[in-house]
Parts: C-alpha cells; sequence; structure tokens
C-alpha cells in the first residue's frame, strides 16, 4: 500500500504545475490572447502583465460572449485590487482608465495584484445600452444582479453569477467599480461609499462629490462590501465619450489608493477635497417641454434659487423650476427635452438628521 502511494506522489510531482492551475484555460486563443473559463491570480507568473479573455457564457446562435481581463501580477505578494469598468454598455471613460492604468503600473515594482476587467456588459458595450441586452426582448440592469446565479435560467443572472463566481469576487481585496452617468444626464467625478474603509478609499481617490451610501442590492460595490471586501463605485462624467482630464484624475486617484495598500511607492498628490455628503433629492418637471438650465455642475444652491425653465414648442415659459432644498448640483440632464416628472437635476447636502448619519 505504501509503495501504491509513494508511486501516486512521484506521479503527481512529474505532471507539469498547470494540470492543477486554478486558472481554467480553455484550449481556445482569440486575436493571440488565450481564453479562459475561471481566474485565480495566485497560479499566475509573478512580473508580468497577463491578459485574458473570459468566455462568460454563449449566444443565442452557439457562440461566445467574451470580456477581457489584464492582471498584472507584481514580483512581491501583496493584496488584490479589483477594477472593473463597462457594466453600463454606455459608459466609456472607466474602460479608459484601466487601459491607461494598465501602461503605467510596471509589475517589476509592483507589490500583489491589480486585477482589472476593462467591459462586463459585451452585449451592452456592442449596442451602446445601459442594459445587458444579449438578444431581443432581455434588457436586465447587471449592476443589480449581483452575485447572480450560474444555474439560474435568466440570461443576465447566469451571466452575472459567472462574473462573480469565476472572475470578481475570488481575486479581490479591494474594488473599484468604474461608471458614468447614462445617457442624457452628466456627473461630476463623484463616489459612494457604504463602509468606513470604503470612505477613506474614496477620500483617497478625491473625487468633487463623496455620498455617504447605504448601497444598493445588486451592484458590485454594495455586495463586495457586505462580503468583506472593501468597495466604492466611482462615477467618471458623462457618457459615450473619453474624457480626457476625469479619465487622468481617476487613474492617479487609483494610484493613490494603490500607495495606501503598499501595492506602488509613489502617486500624484490630490488636488480636490471632496464634498461629502449624505442625502441626494432629484429635481422633477411637472410639465413636458424644452428645459434651459440656470445652474451648472458643482455649483452650490440655496433653497427657492431658480435652477430650470420649461418652454412650449412656440418658446413660452410654461414652468419655473426652484430648488427644493439648499445643496450642491451633483447631477444635470444634458437633453433639454423632458416629459412631465422626469429629473432635471440632482441635488446633493449633507443632512444633521441622525437616521442619515451613514446616508439616506
Amino acid at each position: 500500500m505504501r509503495r501504491i502511494a509513494l508511486l501516486f506522489l512521484m506521479l503527481l510531482t512529474a505532471l507539469p504545475a498547470a494540470t492543477f492551475a486554478a486558472t481554467e484555460r480553455t484550449g481556445d486563443v482569440v486575436d493571440a490572447i488565450p481564453v479562459i473559463d475561471r481566474l485565480d491570480t495566485q497560479d499566475l507568473a509573478p512580473g508580468q502583465l497577463h491578459r485574458f479573455w473570459f468566455r462568460v457564457s454563449d449566444t443565442s446562435i452557439g457562440q461566445g460572449w467574451y470580456v477581457p481581463v489584464i492582471v498584472v501580477k507584481g514580483v512581491k505578494s501583496g493584496p488584490r485590487l479589483l477594477i472593473t469598468a463597462g457594466i453600463h454598455g454606455d459608459e466609456f471613460n472607466g474602460i479608459s482608465v484601466i487601459h491607461r492604468l494598465g501602461a503605467r503600473v510596471d509589475p517589476a515594482t509592483l507589490s500583489g495584484t491589480l486585477v482589472m476587467i476593462p467591459g462586463l456588459n459585451t452585449p451592452g458595450l456592442l449596442h451602446h445600452t445601459r442594459e445587458f441586452t444579449p438578444s431581443v426582448g432581455t434588457a436586465d440592469n447587471l449592476n443589480r444582479l449581483m452575485p447572480g446565479a450560474v444555474d439560474s435560467t435568466s440570461d443576465g443572472q447566469r451571466y452575472a453569477g459567472r462574473l462573480w463566481s469565476r472572475l470578481m469576487r475570488p481575486n479581490a481585496d479591494t474594488a473599484i467599480d468604474l461608471h458614468t452617468q447614462s445617457r442624457g444626464t452628466a456627473y461630476p467625478m463623484y463616489a459612494f461609499a457604504e463602509t468606513h474603509r470604503a470612505r477613506d478609499i474614496a477620500m483617497l481617490v478625491a473625487p468633487d462629490i463623496l455620498k455617504i451610501d447605504p448601497g444598493e442590492k445588486g451592484t458590485i460595490e454594495n455586495e463586495l462590501n457586505h462580503d468583506g471586501v472593501p468597495s466604492i463605485t466611482l462615477e467618471l462624467g458623462r457618457p459615450e465619450m473619453f474624457d480626457t482630464v476625469m479619465i487622468m484624475r481617476a487613474v492617479e486617484g487609483i494610484e493613490r489608493v494603490m500607495v495606501d495598500l503598499k501595492m506602488v511607492a509613489v502617486a500624484p498628490a490630490a488636488t480636490v477635497t471632496p464634498f461629502v455628503a449624505n442625502q441626494i433629492v432629484p429635481v422633477r418637471t411637472t410639465r413636458g417641454g424644452y428645459t434651459s438650465l440656470v445652474v451648472s455642475l458643482g455649483q452650490d444652491v440655496e433653497k427657492d434659487q431658480l435652477i430650470a425653465t420649461v418652454s412650449d414648442p412656440f418658446g413660452r415659459v410654461i414652468e419655473a423650476i426652484h430648488a427644493p432644498v439648499a445643496g450642491k448640483i451633483n447631477t444635470l440632464a444634458t437633453d433639454p427635452t423632458r416629459e412631465p416628472g422626469d429629473m432635471v437635476v440632482r441635488i446633493i447636502w449633507w443632512s444633521k438628521d441622525p437616521k442619515c448619519k451613514d446616508g439616506c
């Protein structure tokens, strides 16, 4: 019996290490990039930048939905920082942040591992839609479906479950999920933070506005925080464009987080002190028509201050919209056509109400 056990042990040690690797390679290659079915950064070679396609799911015609994955693995051990972008298919600034960050981080001097996914929602990106739209008649918000369910009959739940269980969650100690506003609206650089550690991360990034927020079920940020991974959502301005200034601010902010995590030694200093808030209100029209804003993004407003007018097709003002509270403008509707009940701006402020201490 001992002789059999010894022979089995010798056979195991003689087989290539890749046989037992937790990163599962399918054997396929697309544009010279290997395809994987599962990622485990622990078995990747240190001191290198690795690129993969993660095959998330099948399309309705039997092909694959592929998601790009970039892993920068340092020569020294350390934490795993997960950066994700493009879970909404009309939000592009975060994708450029990842591309630029990957080009700036040197694996030869990095401690730990940078895991970056520049485009989670492949069908949404193809269709320029916020939602997950793999086929006609399906439109799920992937950022409300985490952690998903790999055995679900829902396309969105399966897709989310595969991303979560085989790619994102097993490779994250800290996380930043990159967004912009969606079509027809604009943000400043704006972060949501749920936990105390998440707030520290957000302050290092130094957005224009930081909202202390209880989170929303099904989002990457919320589900990771609840699973013990400090995470923030970082909003980067407008959709469907590359804003170079906003992109570089985010890159440098993430580098400051990496300094705090002791992954890199230096990063550019922050030049913005965030406005910290815990309460927000959308301001809406009651009439439909053409909206003209008289306030700008990030502007301070007083209660009852005029913020917009709505005009009819002849240019006659049919509604004047005033601020219901004092605060700061953190969202604008960039599309001037508004239906009754549509949002024109959002105003954010710090509420002293004790129940809002951790966000309302």
